[in-house]
């Protein structure tokens, strides 16, 4: 465990992050996982994970990292031993691809053309047949009862099974993956000036082929806004916040505290859409090439945004946050908008602190102090950060050439403290001949390492998982 002074200190000249952006292939059955340092007795049941396995379909490369094939992956706990497990989510762009042995169905970076074998009136009306959308589900899992969905940021999920990992079936979802915040009374919408250009979605895509990316585009007179609405009952509230542009993926906590709603947020500075710097290109580059795409991009920052809820539009010209441990700001402006400054809760050049996690059974939507993430030096993920939202004091894990994961929080039996748990990564060291990835668990409160659970196998990059019993 490194200290915040090193946060800035760790190249990666030998450029060992792009095994993590290679495919891979599914595992038959578990394999088991040499464990180093004791595992709780208390921590059971299974990781799973999910994230891009495959990158190419043949002679055809996937061209952003969030094309991949859904590749899900499991990690079992059970009396101090464990297994490791993955397969592919059997989704119609997997399927459909591994019996055409080409990309079929257009993905967010990549556009999937019509068959080549077909004659030319075939392929000039594939065109035609209108928008295919995804259904790749490499962007996170979640329950629904007892179920288990995996989801991208498209309206179909696929209901998979979490011992056997297999595909059960795919579903047309009302929403697709949630970035909104949620207070105890509230919900909280960040409008970015990133959008997409749906005239341009319908007729580019129909017309001549594209994809997702190449639909989106950026405002850069909107700034950003922030849009307020009530629980119960279900109503919009026509307060006009807005703020300086930023890009947002997630959202940290937000909670209600004495006629204030505290947003705390993972931004990225400025209205230039972050995703254009995650083509695998990119990512796979040499560490200098790395490092001068990164400066070029917009600026990562943890900041924390207030809103008051009680607004008397007289009071032009004067910040209405009366909260004593912030120095966020709102403030009316003679048009009837409430202009916000933000609390700069945690910034480093280049050094994003992103995939957040918290105590989120007993502190979703309510005043909390402990935040997790996932470290990206240069969008390179290096480091697990443990970020105090109170004081700004940090803790980091870190080892030489690793690359982990989203780091999840897993409460202890009996927790009395906020942070009285376990953080659980995946970690990939692509130097190591033997045993390249494992399963590390560190202590929450300190970021000690606990134990580690080392498997034979390379692990690509995952994006989002849960722990489930």
């Amino acid at each position: 465990m490194w200290t915040s002074v090193f946060i800035y200190s760790i190249e990666h000249p030998a450029g060992g992050y792009k095994k993590i952006f290679e495919s891979c292939e599914e595992l038959a059955e578990p394999i088991p996982a040499h464990v180093s340092g004791k595992i709780p007795a208390w921590l059971t049941g299974s990781l799973l994970r999910v994230g891009p396995g495959l990158f190419e379909i043949g002679d055809e490369p996937f061209y952003h990292l969030f094309d991949g094939q859904a590749l899900m992956h499991k990690f079992d706990l059970k009396d101090g031993h464990v297994t490791y497990y993955r397969r592919f989510i059997r989704t119609d762009a997997y399927v459909r691809a591994m019996a055409e042995k080409r990309i079929v169905i257009t993905e967010f970076g990549t556009t999937a053309y019509p068959d080549p074998c077909k004659n030319i009136f075939s392929r000039f009306f594939t065109y035609f047949q209108g928008i295919e959308v995804t259904d790749n589900c490499l962007v996170n899992i979640y329950p629904i009862g007892e179920d288990f969905y995996a989801c991208t940021e498209t309206n179909y999920i696929t209901k998979v099974d979490p011992d056997t990992l297999e595909t059960i079936k795919k579903v047309v979802s009302d929403s697709n993956h949630p970035t909104f915040g949620m207070t105890e009374n509230y919900f909280v919408f960040v409008e970015t000036p990133v959008k997409i250009n749906l005239l341009k979605f319908l007729t580019s895509w129909s017309i001549r082929g594209t994809n997702y990316m190449d639909c989106f585009e950026s405002n850069d007179k909107m700034g950003t806004w922030f849009h307020l609405a009530t629980k119960n009952p279900g109503e919009y509230i026509d307060h006009k916040f807005r703020t300086s542009a930023f890009n947002l993926f997630h959202h940290i906590n937000c909670y209600e505290d004495q006629g204030f709603i505290v947003v705390d947020l993972c931004t990225w500075k400025g209205h230039d859409f972050v995703y254009n710097y995650l083509y695998l290109a990119n990512m796979r580059q040499n560490w200098e090439e790395v490092k001068k795409a990164a400066m070029r991009a917009p600026q990562p920052e943890v900041r924390r945004y207030v809103l008051p809820l009680d607004i008397n539009r007289e009071e032009q010209g004067k910040n209405l946050v009366s909260l004593p441990y912030t120095t966020a700001t709102a403030v009316m402006c003679s048009d009837g908008t409430v202009w916000l400054e933000p609390e700069v809760l945690f910034s480093g050049p280049r050094q994003a602190f992103e995939f957040p996690q918290i105590n989120y059974k007993k502190y979703c939507g309510k005043n909390y102090t402990f935040a997790y993430g996932l470290g990206l030096n240069h969008f390179v993920p290096d480091r697990i950060c443990k970020l105090n939202v109170k004081s700004k004091e940090t803790w980091i894990w870190q080892e030489p050439d690793a690359y982990p994961s989203e780091p999840l929080f897993v409460q202890s039996p009996d927790a009395k403290d906020e942070d009285e748990g376990v953080l659980m990564s995946i970690v990939v060291k692509p130097g190591v001949t033997q045993r390249p990835a494992f399963l590390l668990i560190l202590s929450a409160t300190d970021l000690t390492e606990i134990a580690r659970a080392e498997v034979d196998v390379m692990i690509p990059v995952t994006l989002h998982g849960i722990k489930s019993h």
